[in-house]
């Protein structure tokens, strides 16, 4: 048994292909299925099975087009109602494929409808078990379970998947060895869990000593625990869900319907526009009305954040830094199910005059910075390990659209958030949502503070 592990670094997910007498097994496939296919060509195979650990929130999955374009059989519990076709897996169900036998565990608590699988060799060997866990189990956590109160035919509260949750670390995997690889499908990044180590994988015995969730503890400690500090949901995340249980288009098909337009130099429209731009860039030049969300490479989390400030269906165009990254950014919105909302790419003219952000007079505001009105868009749970300016307003990147009325216009405005990057996007949409007051962002000033 060979296994290939795939990393998906802006959204820190992880999915696998499992290697068997020329056979392959996909787990949690990313919505591009190319590398798989490649991986299966490289080693002559054919790709026979997709496992689908539950309906994702935070991605969009390949596994209907790889179910179309190579036959293979989609697995996933009869719990989530799937709407494509597939083959229910859940407690005891199993599937072989060469000399691997592949095992089903209902694994509810992220989601109700969750599953782990072990893959294990049917052959004489030392070779050990190998559990992929889904949003599950994760390196040093476990999956949120405040998903899916409001998304899929199946929901449930987080009290009571929480407690689910409880009952699975405590009595699923208990017939497993310490020695039994863990692969979950996210790591240290993702918003599925919130203390996630940067490790990839684990081992099962690992686990049992240093993550939190196997600590003996109560049914409520486990609870509190579960439910306190998780991070912001952004809008997207139940939108995908229900994608999931269908099952989308053709990927290279759905991103190759986007109109492109090369030197714009004004844009007449109510439509959002997302720069996806470096800020300094941005902040020389932009067509008015644009949202600094930069996706200069894969270190930004420009998924989460467009599908946290954009809601599904709200249509947007996009500013390249390059034409040269059409393909690219492309790829990144199709990840979240985006791009049938993209109603145009498009560069700037060069040269050409547009809209420019003031920089801070750092100086000034240091001296007197109660002169200003601060801006904290930092996420609940940073703000409460407490705020860095004493008067600042705390309103978190992802609901600041909907708070701009909150913010008064008395003052000039200085946005900051941890490092840089959400300040760029949050002084942006204040500049273009609150015209009569100036606005300026702190950017990786912060770290003075």
């Amino acid at each position: 048994m060979i296994i290939k592990q795939f990393e998906d670094k802006p959204l820190a997910h992880y999915s696998y292909a499992i290697l068997s007498d020329n056979k392959l097994a996909i787990i949690d496939p990313a919505r591009d299925p190319l590398p798989y296919y490649v991986f299966a060509e490289k080693h002559n195979a054919k790709i026979v099975a997709v496992f689908e650990t539950h309906p994702h929130a935070d991605f969009i999955s390949s596994h209907l087009q790889i179910h179309k374009e190579t036959g293979a059989t989609l697995f996933t519990s009869k719990l989530v109602d799937a709407a494509y076709p597939h083959e229910t897996f859940d407690d005891d169900d199993t599937f072989t494929m060469g000399s691997v036998l592949f095992k089903g565990i209902n694994t509810p608590g992220h989601s109700p409808d969750s599953i782990s699988i072990v893959a294990s060799t049917t052959e004489d060997s030392d070779e050990a078990p190998a559990l992929f866990t889904g949003d599950t189990l994760f390196i040093g956590d476990v999956g949120r379970p405040d998903l899916r109160e409001k998304s899929g035919k199946m929901q449930a509260k987080r009290e009571e998947l929480a407690k689910q949750m409880y009952h699975t670390v405590q009595n699923k995997y208990n017939d497993l060895p310490n020695e039994t690889l863990v692969y979950p499908a996210h790591g240290a990044g993702s918003l599925c869990g919130k203390n996630m180590s940067s490790d990839s994988s684990s081992t099962l015995g690992r686990e049992r000593e240093e993550n939190w969730a196997f600590k003996k503890q109560t049914e409520e400690q486990f609870v509190n625990h579960i439910l306190s500090d998780q991070p912001f949901i952004p809008s997207y995340f139940g939108f995908n869900v229900d994608l999931n249980k269908t099952g989308v288009e053709h990927y290279a098909k759905s991103i190759h319907n986007v109109a492109t337009r090369i030197g714009v130099s004004s844009l007449d429209t109510d439509i959002i526009i997302i720069d996806t731009r470096d800020e300094e860039v941005f902040k020389k030049n932009h067509l008015p009305g644009s949202f600094n969300i930069m996706a200069r490479n894969d270190d930004d989390s420009f998924e989460t954040w467009l599908g946290a400030i954009v809601e599904p269906e709200e249509k947007f165009h996009i500013v390249l830094n390059s034409i040269s990254d059409s393909n690219y950014i492309l790829s990144r919105v199709a990840k979240i199910g985006y791009e049938k909302q993209m109603k145009t790419l498009l560069t700037l003219e060069p040269q050409i005059s547009l809209h420019r952000a003031e920089p801070l007079d750092l100086e000034t505001f240091k001296r007197n910075p109660k002169d200003y009105t601060i801006v904290d868009v930092r996420n609940k749970s940073e703000v409460s390990d407490g705020k860095i300016f004493e008067h600042a307003h705390a309103i978190p990147l992802n609901t600041l659209r909907d708070s701009i009325d909150t913010i008064p216009d008395d003052k000039p405005v200085v946005v900051h958030c941890a490092g840089g990057y959400r300040s760029a996007a949050g002084s942006s949409i204040i500049d273009d949502l609150k015209s009569a007051v100036k606005v300026y962002d702190l950017s990786d000033h912060i770290k003075e503070f």
